[in-house]
């Protein structure tokens, strides 16, 4: 046997050799064609939009054709059905970076950046799909969604720095849209919300962001926001603190938390103040406070009711109904502000507004002693429309008869008809006028059974004799000045008319009885 022929066992053992199933090439080509079949059946799954199904199937491709950029951009479409959006973008980038032309893979990237909120990013994928292929609509389309989506981005944050909390909202929205899974633009929402008081949505939102992305420092400062701002103090604390061990760089956690110890320790210095009985000292401690944080509108109502409170005990009762007014304007349900502003009122004589605030403290409490208040307030109004004959002899509600007979002498002497003999006509009217309400005053309260009557706002007219057609001023003053010298004017009891004499000349007067003569 030559050297060049092979033995039988060498025959078998070449053919075995050059098997096709051990063949490189062939085993490359059967797993090409099976990932072929698994991106058939996966696109059938994706079409009846078994979306989870499709995606095992390009997955299975994947793993047995790992360079296939098709196999990529269609797990990454699977993806953005799921809103796995930062799946689909790391596919959708994987597969471009095989094939720079896939077309597809950049829509796909662009679609995932626009759904995370970069518009960006999303633009800049959209101009490759442009330039592959310049009359692509569906990139054009994204485009101008994207560049929409990067002027509201600028308006909220424009609006956001300008307080305009509501517009900041209708731009956020709008971002919203069509960025699904920016969970940045909701954390601004749910913050513009918290500033706009809109406390439970706030929260509401902040809380959705935390299920689905526990390490959210942003949505964990805004319900922390939430807390301070309702004035839970404690738990508020507790969230800074949280937030500031997850980001310690977390810029407003830091200054929000400085507000609110800076605020709670400003406030309790006041109320300390107050307890001491120095009210000026409190009164510019609140003031302090109220400064430091505008945007707390709960810790802030109860600071202008604190200060209103000061302003009474100083006397101060316009600007402590000035104070209670705006508490009020922040929390429209603090009962102990209208309160306040109500014994403001009636101590400055605003009957009708204090009524007011006691039936709006009626509605929200409809308590016994609070129902006695809004009568009692109703009385104070109607005795307000009435002669204030207190007003009208000077004195002040407490006096005593001594004090009511003297304030009554003297205001006679001076509004008596006969004083003013020499001046106009609508002078003399004005000036009878006086001494008529003083007789009448005088009739009222020196009678202890009308002065009751009158005091606990009776109508004097429902009374037997308690009118005022039988009340003779005339009579009332000679009771007093019938004869002898008072206050250098010598009274006597002559039946004609009165006269009035000065310097030796004598006047003639409106009433009968009386002559004045200076001694």
């Amino acid at each position: 046997m030559s050297d060049t022929e092979m033995t039988n066992e060498e025959l078998v053992h070449d053919c075995l050799m050059t098997e096709p199933e051990n063949d490189p090439e062939f085993v490359e080509e059967q797993g090409q064609e099976l990932a072929e079949q698994k991106k058939e059946q996966g696109n059938e799954f994706y079409k009846e939009h078994k979306y989870r199904e499709a995606l095992q199937c390009y997955s299975e491709a994947i793993n047995l054709c790992p360079t296939c950029a098709a196999y990529y951009g269609n797990r990454s479409a699977t993806y953005i059905m799921l809103q796995r959006y930062k799946d689909g973008l790391a596919d959708a980038q994987f597969a471009i970076q095989l094939d720079t032309g896939f077309v597809k893979g950049y829509l796909r990237e662009g679609k995932c950046h626009l759904a995370l909120g970069s518009p960006v990013a999303a633009l800049r994928s959209y101009r490759h799909v442009l330039e592959l292929e310049p009359h692509n609509t569906v990139a054009q389309t994204e485009s101008n969604i994207a560049s929409q989506v990067q002027e509201h981005i600028a308006k909220a944050e424009a609006n956001f720095e300008k307080r305009d909390y509501r517009t900041t909202l209708f731009y956020l929205d709008r971002c919203i849209e069509h960025c699904c899974a920016a969970l940045h633009f909701k954390v601004q929402k749910s913050e513009a919300l918290a500033l706009m008081g809109k406390y439970q949505e706030a929260q509401e939102l902040a809380n959705d962001i935390l299920q689905r992305e526990g390490m959210n420092a942003d949505a964990l400062y805004v319900r922390g926001m939430c807390l301070y701002y309702q004035d839970n103090t404690e738990k508020a604390f507790q969230h800074f603190q949280e937030v500031l061990r997850r980001a310690p760089d977390h810029h407003k956690a830091k200054e929000i938390y400085r507000k609110a110890k800076s605020l709670t320790a400003k406030k309790e210095e006041g109320n300390a103040a107050f307890r001491g009985c120095k009210y000026d000292e409190a009164y510019n401690l609140y003031t302090e406070a109220l400064s430091i944080d505008p945007n707390n509108k709960a810790t802030n109502s109860k600071l202008f009711c604190n200060r209103a409170t000061v302003c009474s005990k100083l006397n101060k009762l316009e600007e402590a109904i000035q104070d209670c007014t705006k508490a009020i304007e922040l929390d429209d349900t603090y009962m102990k502000a209208y309160m306040r502003r109500a014994r403001c009122y009636t101590d400055t004589e605003l009957f009708e507004e204090a009524v007011r605030d006691y039936e709006q403290i009626y509605k929200m409490a409809k308590t016994r002693e609070n129902k006695q208040l809004l009568q009692q307030a109703k009385l104070e109004l109607k005795k307000s429309k009435r002669k204030d004959y207190y007003k009208i002899l000077g004195v002040h509600k407490t006096a005593t008869e001594d004090e009511i007979k003297k304030a009554y002498k003297k205001r006679a002497l001076i509004h008596h008809p006969d004083r003013h003999s020499h001046d106009t006509i609508d002078k003399q009217k004005e000036e009878e006028k006086k001494f008529k309400e003083l007789g009448e005053a005088y009739s009222i309260l020196s009678d202890a059974k009308k002065k009751a009557r009158y005091d606990s706002g009776q109508d004097l007219e429902d009374g037997d004799g308690f009118g005022f057609e039988t009340v003779d001023p005339n009579q009332i003053f000679q009771a007093f000045f019938g004869g002898g010298n008072m206050g250098g004017f010598t009274f006597g009891g002559h039946s004609g008319a009165g006269h009035f004499s000065h310097g030796g000349h004598s006047q003639h007067g409106g009433f009968p009885g009386f002559s004045f003569q200076f001694g």
